[in-house]
């Protein structure tokens, strides 16, 4: 590992990896991770990525998208979004990417708040085989190093201008790095849940850094509950149950066994109904049913799911299953333009660490990973860029740089941000 690096991107996910496979060849990039390669949420994705399959279903899709987000989204950073689609779609086929077809063309499927199919699918692991084949990828890119089990710990602000980040090494030392640029990928805030259906270690990492600093964050109380977790009375994060499923036909029953609402509402709705429907039945979940699909269909279009419910006993080809809400996504985050630029030149953001407005107050089924796509490509370009331009410095003024300190108390900050809406989920 070198001292400094043109850019370091702090997280292995698919907005880190894919930041990395578009920034040319001469910028050396260091990616760090803080557990493993793939403890990262965006292999957890299971339904699927929203593209456009058609110009006439551009209004549709841009409307579905600021109906679920409350029309609070940026319109144009929705644009962008959707009509970058078709060639984020191209290069992910090229990059060897294994979506569903029928008969040698795509397979689309519908979520919820989709008023059409238009869902992309690989089984029910779509993020993890997106973001295996970027992995793949940039395994190959050979002015790209990657430190797992390596921690941000903080950034390197000199004089209003990032200049790297302290890092903490597998074994407990820590050292500054020079960076021309540094990638905030790093994730959401569902480790600061109890209930969620993120990686433990996703604590709000880049909005703890981004307060110290003073760089600006936007919407950050707007985060998602998932309405339909596999219900567990254990600690620890909870299983997901795809919007796929209902989808697909999959239907949620109330104690009695009836069904009491629809099913494609978007994700904030639905969750409202479902406590609701929780409180008056007066147990901790409702029931996902499922055996309408077929044993076929579930075996073969949603095979983790299935069998992982096998796993804590339920057979949903043969009976329901019970869910419940938990924390999913933040569509707040650390304040960016639409290419990934943060108030403090030199510092980036992309994916769930960051903010531009896309998905508004409620995110739409499966647009995650096509916005985290969409706008890390435009950050590499963006810090390519600046790279190119900015002034190098001496690695021993960046050796004198403040130590990192503790983030605990800007976490505590982050978490008085977001208290007085969601007191009871944390």
């Amino acid at each position: 590992m070198k001292a400094s690096y043109d850019a370091i991107i702090a997280g292995s996910g698919a907005a880190g990896l894919f930041c990395a496979l578009r920034l040319p060849p001469s910028v050396s990039v260091l990616i760090i991770t803080k557990k493993g390669l793939r403890d990262s949420d965006s292999f957890l994705a299971q339904g699927g990525i929203a593209a456009l399959k058609s110009e006439s279903d551009y209004p549709a899709f841009f409307e579905d998208t600021l109906r679920a987000g409350h029309y609070e989204n940026d319109p144009e950073a929705v644009r962008l979004m959707i009509s970058s689609s078709p060639a984020i779609i191209a290069e992910l086929t090229a990059l060897g990417v294994n979506f569903e077809k029928n008969g040698g063309a795509l397979s689309y499927t519908r979520e919820a708040a989709h008023s059409d199919s238009r869902v992309l699918h690989s089984a029910d692991e779509t993020g993890r085989e997106i973001t295996e084949k970027l992995l793949s990828a940039v395994l190959g890119k050979p002015n790209v190093t990657i430190a797992e089990n390596t921690e941000l710990l903080d950034i390197i602000n000199l004089d209003g201008i990032c200049r790297g980040a302290w890092v903490k090494f597998p074994r407990g030392e820590t050292a500054p790095l020079g960076a021309g640029a540094v990638l905030l990928a790093c994730g959401g805030v569902g480790g600061l849940f109890p209930r969620t259906t993120n990686f433990p270690h996703l604590t709000a990492d880049a909005a703890a850094i981004a307060l110290k600093h003073r760089v600006p964050l936007r919407d950050p109380a707007y985060i998602q509950i998932h309405p339909t977790t596999l219900y567990s009375e254990e600690p620890g994060r909870r299983f997901l149950l795809s919007e796929s499923l209902r989808g697909e036909g999959a239907l949620l029953l109330d104690a009695s066994g009836r069904r009491f609402v629809d099913e494609l509402l978007p994700r904030d709705l639905l969750t409202n109904a479902i406590l609701a429907r929780m409180k008056a039945d007066g147990r901790p979940y409702v029931l996902l049913s499922a055996e309408n699909l077929g044993v076929g269909k579930l075996a073969s279009h949603f095979p983790h799911i299935y069998e992982k419910c096998k796993e804590a006993g339920y057979d949903l080809s043969r009976e329901p299953a019970p869910v419940s809400p938990a924390q999913h996504y933040s569509m707040g985050g650390v304040k960016t333009d639409l290419s990934g630029r943060t108030s403090l030149p030199g510092l980036y953001a992309a994916g769930e660490a960051a903010c531009n407005g896309a998905h508004g107050k409620n995110r739409l089924a499966s647009n995650s990973l096509m916005e985290a796509l969409v706008f890390s490509g435009r950050a590499a370009e963006a810090l390519a860029r600046y790279v190119e331009t900015v002034d190098s410095v001496p690695f021993e003024t960046i050796q004198k740089a403040a130590p990192p300190g503790d983030l605990t108390p800007f976490r505590e900050k982050f978490l008085s941000l977001i208290a007085e809406k969601w007191a009871d989920w944390l």
